[in-house]
C-alpha cells in the first residue's frame, strides 16, 4: 500500500486520495505565489503603514501552508506500540500554531496601527523618475497589492473544499487566511489611494482594518485549536454542530435487534476519528464477541475517517453519551 493512500492506518479512498494530492499542490503553488508576493511588496512598500500590515499578513500566510505540508506528513506516520493512537494529532498542533501566530501578530499591527493614528502620523509617499517622467510611488504600490487580489481568491476557493472533502482544520485555517488576504489587498488599495487624495489618515485606518481581520481570524481558529485538542465531540470542519458521522453510527448500532439503546462518544484525532459506541443489549440477549466484531465492521464502513472504533457493551449509558432513540421507540417508530 503506498504511503500516499494512508493517513495512518486509514486507506484513502480514491477520490479522497486525489483531493490530498491536489491540497498538496495548491498548498506549493500558495507557497510560491506569497514569496513573489512579499518580495514586490517590500520593493515598493516605503513607509505606507498599510502596506507594512499587509506585507506582514503575506509573511504570516506562510505558516498555514507549511503547517499543513509537515502536519500531513506527520499524520501518515503508521500507529506505533510508543504512539498506538498514531500521529494524526500533528493537524491539530499545527492549526494551534497557526492560530497562534496570526492572533499575535494582529495585535501588534493594531497597536502600531492605533499609535500612529492617535500621532497623527503623516506617511511620506515619494516618486521616483520613469523614463523622464515623475511617477508617484503610490501608483505602483496599489497595481502590486492588485496583483496579489486574484491569487488568494482562486486557491482559498479551492482549499476550502478540500479541506471539509478531507476533514483538514489547518487547510481550512489557510483557506480562511486567503480570505483575508485578498481583502487586505483591496484594504491596502484605498488606503494608499487615501493618501494620494490627502486623506492622511486613510493609510492608518486600512491597516488597523487589517490587524483587526487578522486578530479576528486568530482567535476563531485558537478557539478551534484548543478546544479539539481538548477532545471536544467531534464536529463539522467550521465547527458549528456535531459531526452527522455521530448520528450515522448510533443508527447503525440501533438497528442491531440484539441492541436496546446505543450511544456512541466521538473524539477528532486529526483527520479521522476515534468512536466508543456504548450499547445496552436487550433483556436475555446472547452478546457475543462475534456480534460486536459484526457491528464494529459495520460502523467502520460508513465512513473512510473511522480509523478507530470501539464497541462496548454497558448495563447503561455513560452520562456525557447523548444515545437518541431506544432500539425499541426504533422498532415502534418503523411499524
Amino acid at each position: 500500500m503506498s504511503e500516499k493512500r494512508t493517513i495512518g492506518r486509514a486507506e484513502l479512498p480514491d477520490d479522497v486520495a486525489r483531493a490530498a494530492h491536489q491540497a498538496v499542490v495548491l498548498e506549493w503553488v500558495s507557497l510560491g505565489w506569497l514569496v513573489l508576493t512579499v518580495s514586490l511588496v517590500a520593493v515598493v512598500m516605503g513607509s505606507s503603514q498599510a502596506m507594512r500590515a499587509a506585507w506582514i499578513e503575506d509573511l504570516l500566510s506562510l505558516i498555514p501552508p507549511i503547517a499543513f505540508l509537515v502536519a500531513l506528513r506527520v499524520a501518515r506516520m503508521a500507529p506505533t506500540r510508543a504512539r498506538p493512537y498514531g500521529s494524526h494529532r500533528s493537524v491539530g498542533v499545527g492549526h494551534l500554531v497557526a492560530a497562534v501566530a496570526l492572533s499575535v501578530m494582529g495585535v501588534v499591527l493594531v497597536g502600531d496601527s492605533l499609535l500612529g493614528l492617535l500621532t497623527a502620523e503623516h506617511p511620506p509617499i515619494g516618486t521616483f523618475d520613469l523614463f523622464g517622467h515623475t511617477v508617484w510611488q503610490g501608483w505602483f504600490m496599489m497595481a502590486v497589492m492588485a496583483l496579489s487580489v486574484p491569487g488568494p481568491m482562486i486557491l482559498g476557493h479551492k482549499k476550502l473544499k478540500l479541506a471539509e472533502q478531507l476533514h483538514d482544520r489547518v487547510l481550512y485555517a489557510d483557506a480562511d487566511m486567503n480570505k483575508a488576504d485578498w481583502q487586505t489587498g483591496v484594504a491596502t488599495i484605498v488606503g494608499v489611494a487615501g493618501i494620494g487624495l490627502g486623506w492622511w489618515w486613510a493609510d492608518a485606518a486600512a491597516a488597523i482594518f487589517v490587524g483587526v481581520s487578522i486578530v479576528l481570524d486568530g482567535w476563531k481558529n485558537l478557539k478551534e485549536a484548543v478546544t479539539n485538542l481538548a477532545d471536544r465531540r467531534a464536529t463539522t470542519i467550521d465547527g458549528a454542530r456535531p459531526h452527522p458521522i455521530i448520528d450515522r453510527a448510533e443508527r447503525v448500532a440501533w438497528a442491531q435487534p440484539w441492541v436496546r439503546h446505543a450511544g456512541a462518544r466521538v473524539r477528532d484525532e486529526g483527520h479521522v476519528f476515534h468512536l466508543e459506541m456504548f450499547v445496552v443489549p436487550r433483556h436475555g440477549a446472547d452478546v457475543t464477541v462475534g456480534r460486536c466484531a459484526d457491528l464494529r465492521e459495520r460502523i467502520e464502513e460508513l465512513d473512510w475517517k473511522l480509523e478507530d472504533v470501539v464497541v462496548v457493551p454497558v448495563a447503561e449509558l455513560p452520562e456525557e453519551v447523548h444515545g437518541g432513540r431506544s432500539g425499541d421507540e426504533q422498532s415502534k417508530g418503523s411499524e
